[in-house]
Parts: structure tokens; C-alpha cells; sequence
């Protein structure tokens, strides 16, 4: 924790933004890629910005319009808290893993083969070295889309991103936590320029989120070329036409030149063919994993095996490939979703941890590259079980009392701890962290009330 003490504790528009993020307009900007290759093009991978981290601050912006926009409109439900908290949660574990560890893997990886294996040496500089990263990025993304619904493994990682019943701009951050697109990119380093990838696969990634959403009904002619809202709503409804429909990211050329596009008929039905029913951050993730474990034992004969893990998620023997279309439930408009409902007091309750956790995150982006690996495990750890606890609160689970009892405890002891000690380990403003600490012992006392109660009433109705 050496270096950790070093540092300085972070103001309030670092917390907020990052520590270089961009003006407002350029911000939003970047969201649409609507980006010129003279300010988006770099000679190393290193002087490439961080779009995504940066663009946080901005996702949260447009949410609230959204939700703000939805409310108003008779004919458009706004955004549930649960599933919302839901699909941040999913982002953020994501970031957890890809963007704090398997980042760091697949840029060694890509710039190893392009410095030593590339056939192509593409100037840097160039607008066609733009402009063919462009659409090489959008081309394996396709491909690399396509694969995570037809190969059940891979779709055991992706399922996650549709296990939504919602369909709003929350549900683009519900990614997973086991995926990382950049893997299946690295046949790229052959002919694509490190830096030129980068820029490009994190624009691709950033367009996506601003198609979660029902508010956007048609963009004309631009239908026929761009990945646009109704696109990809088909491609997250359980309807059957919507079934393994509209795979591109930036673009949609690809799904019409290979068969795999659908144009939005009749209303779509997001989600899951088999809803999971729970707002557990950790078992939306993993959920298709233990079924496949499940499967994979319960079926005979090697090559049935083999056939669980590398074909569809609906394949079974005696089916194709991808299983049978028959086999997909119908569904009509409006189906019920999974929505237990909590007293308002614990949805404010809710509310107001899920808060710090996004704040917690925030930090600890900021401070990654200063901190000890031992620093951001624990940072990682205490957000996970933040988010666990909301979910199990969310879910009604019985456990839910003594989870979030034991996480608020847990904070509270440790910072006052590392107050005594030295430096406080958590590098947000004082005021914050003074904010946060009273927050959270206030939360351990009403989770402590809520977990001895029952033995208190036991205790009373035997001295009566």
C-alpha cells in the first residue's frame, strides 16, 4: 500500500469525469462517432485516450435524459430502478476484469504480432489507415457477435448483455464480465496498426449505447447502412423473427450481405427465451455456465459433448446446429416481467449505496495506474460485495440482512482504521469520505437493528 499513500486525494471533477476527460460537446460527440481522423489519430498505441473510461460521466448524463424524457411520454415506460441497477452493475464487473487486467494482456498481445508478423506496414498518418480500421473493426466485430450466439460457450459469456427485460439505455451497460471482443481481434495486428485499432474498436463499442433505446423509432434512409435503435432492438427480443437477427455493431451491411438482418415488425419482447428472475450481479454472470456444466455431464457420447460446448445454446441431439426455431417460446406484447417490489424506504436505501458504489468505481479508475494490484483487488472485492448486497436486496433473499450488515461494518471499521494508522486508503475528497463514513454507519445500525430483531421479539415473548 506504499504508493497508495503517496498519492494525492482526488477532486471532485476527477471523481466525477476522470482526470483528462473531455469538454461536454466532445463527449457527446465521441458517443455518436461522430469523430474526424486528423483528432482521433495516434502514432502509438500509448497516446490513444481512454473513450470509454472517460465517457462514463456522459452515459449518466443521457440516462437521466432519458429517464427524465420517458417519464413525460404517455406511451413509454421509464427505466426500473432494479433492472437499471441491475445493468450498471453488469458494467461495472466488466470493467473489473476487462478493463483493469485482460486490457493490459490483449495490447501486449495485438502489438507483438503487428511489430513481428504484420503483413501489411499501413502508414499511421493516413486517412485510409482510418478509414480500412473502420471497417476491418466493424467486420470482426460482426463476426465476433455472430459467434457469441451460435457457440454456446461463447454465449454462456455473452448472454448476460440480454438477460434485460428492458429495453433502455442501462441495457447497454450490462455487459460481461468473461467477454473481451479485443481477443477475437487479434487477427487484426497483421494488417491494422495498434493504435488505429484502438481508436476504432472503443468508437464501435461507444456507438452501441446510445442504440438501447425505444425513443428512436426510424432514421430514414439510414436505416440501410447504419446499426441503428430498431435494428437493434430486434436484436435483443425473444420473439422468434428476432432470434440470432442483427449482428453489427456500427453498421448493418453485414447482416444484409450475410443473411442474418430482420427489420422491427411486430413489437419486440426483450430478454431472455428462459428469464433468469434475479437481480444477483454475480449469477447473471455465471448462470449459463453452471446449465452448461449441467448439460455437458447429463448427455452421452463424447462428440454430444464436444457439441454442447461449440454449438448453439439450443442445440440438442437430433437438432441443427443452432437447435430449432420451434423450439423458441412465443411470446405477445406486453409480457410480465420480474419486478419484486420493496418498501420505498429500502428503494431510497438502495438507491443510496448504489450511489457510493459508482462513486467507489470512479475512484477507482482514477487510480488504477498508482496503486498497488493488492490496492485495486480489495477496491474490486468491497465493490462486488456492494453490488451483491443491493441485488439480494433487491431480490427479497433472506440472507440479504446479514450480507449488507456485515459490508457496512466492514467499511466503516476499515476506515476509521486506516484513519488511525495513516493515509486513508480510499483517495476521494474528505468531505466525501467523511459523507460516506457517516452513511454507512448509520446503514450498519439499521441492518444491525433488522438482523437482531427476531431475537429480540423471541427474547420478549418468553419473558411474557
Amino acid at each position: 500500500m506504499e504508493r497508495t499513500s503517496k498519492m494525492a486525494e482526488l477532486q471532485f471533477d476527477e471523481v466525477i469525469s476522470g482526470k483528462q476527460g473531455p469538454s461536454l460537446l466532445t463527449g457527446l460527440r465521441r458517443l455518436f462517432y461522430l469523430v474526424t481522423p486528423n483528432e482521433t489519430t495516434f502514432q502509438t498505441r500509448d497516446e490513444v485516450p481512454e473513450y470509454i473510461e472517460q465517457a462514463t460521466p456522459f452515459f449518466i448524463m443521457m440516462i437521466l435524459v432519458e429517464f427524465v424524457v420517458t417519464t413525460l411520454k404517455k406511451d413509454t415506460s421509464p427505466a426500473r430502478l432494479n433492472d437499471s441497477i441491475s445493468s450498471i452493475s453488469a458494467g461495472m464487473m466488466t470493467q473489473f476484469v476487462s478493463g483493469i487486467f485482460l486490457k493490459s494482456v490483449f495490447a501486449f498481445l495485438y502489438m507483438y504480432i503487428h511489430e513481428n508478423y504484420r503483413l501489411l506496414d499501413l502508414p499511421w498518418d493516413s486517412h485510409v489507415t482510418w478509414w480500412t480500421a473502420f471497417i476491418v473493426v466493424e467486420f470482426f466485430y460482426y463476426w465476433f457477435h455472430r459467434m457469441s450466439h451460435e457457440v454456446n460457450l461463447l454465449w454462456a459469456a455473452h448472454q448476460g448483455h440480454h438477460s434485460s427485460e428492458d429495453y433502455n439505455l442501462t441495457t447497454a451497460l450490462r455487459q460481461s464480465a468473461f467477454q473481451h471482443a479485443s481477443f477475437f481481434m487479434i487477427p487484426m495486428a497483421l494488417v491494422v496498426p495498434p493504435a488505429a485499432y484502438s481508436v476504432h474498436f472503443q468508437f464501435n463499442i461507444l456507438y452501441q449505447f446510445w442504440l438501447h433505446t425505444e425513443l428512436v423509432t426510424s432514421l430514414g434512409f439510414l436505416e440501410y447502412i447504419l446499426n441503428t435503435p430498431s435494428h437493434h432492438r430486434v436484436h435483443h427480443g425473444r420473439n422468434p423473427y428476432c432470434i440470432d437477427k442483427n449482428y453489427g455493431g456500427t453498421l448493418i451491411i453485414f447482416d444484409r450481405l450475410f443473411g442474418t438482418f430482420a427489420k422491427e415488425d411486430e413489437k419486440v419482447v426483450y430478454g431472455l427465451t428462459h428469464p433468469l428472475n434475479t437481480w444477483d450481479p454475480v449469477w447473471v454472470q455465471v448462470c449459463h455456465l453452471t446449465h452448461i456444466w449441467r448439460t455437458f455431464w447429463a448427455t452421452p457420447g463424447l462428440t454430444n459433448k464436444l457439441s454442447v460446448l461449440f454449438k448453439g445454446p439450443g442445440w440438442s441431439p437430433g437438432k441443427p446446429r443452432l437447435g430449432c426455431i420451434e423450439d423458441i417460446p412465443k411470446v405477445t406484447h406486453p409480457e410480465p416481467k420480474y419486478d419484486k417490489q420493496i418498501p420505498t424506504f429500502w428503494s431510497v436505501y438502495v438507491a443510496g449505496h448504489f450511489a457510493m458504489a459508482v462513486i467507489f468505481y470512479q475512484e477507482l479508475f482514477a487510480v488504477a495506474e498508482g496503486v498497488t494490484t493488492l490496492a485495486c483487488l480489495g477496491r474490486i472485492t468491497f465493490l462486488i460485495w456492494t453490488l451483491s448486497s443491493i441485488g439480494a436486496i433487491m431480490d427479497k433473499t433472506p440472507s440479504a440482512t446479514a450480507l449488507d450488515f456485515s459490508r457496512c461494518l466492514a467499511y466503516v471499521l476499515f476506515d476509521t482504521l486506516t484513519r488511525l494508522w495513516g493515509p486513508p486508503a480510499v483517495l476521494l475528497p474528505h468531505l466525501v469520505m467523511n459523507a460516506m463514513l457517516g452513511l454507512y454507519l448509520v446503514s450498519a445500525v439499521i441492518q444491525g437493528i433488522k438482523l437482531l430483531g427476531p431475537f429480540i421479539n423471541a427474547k420478549t415473548v418468553k419473558v411474557e
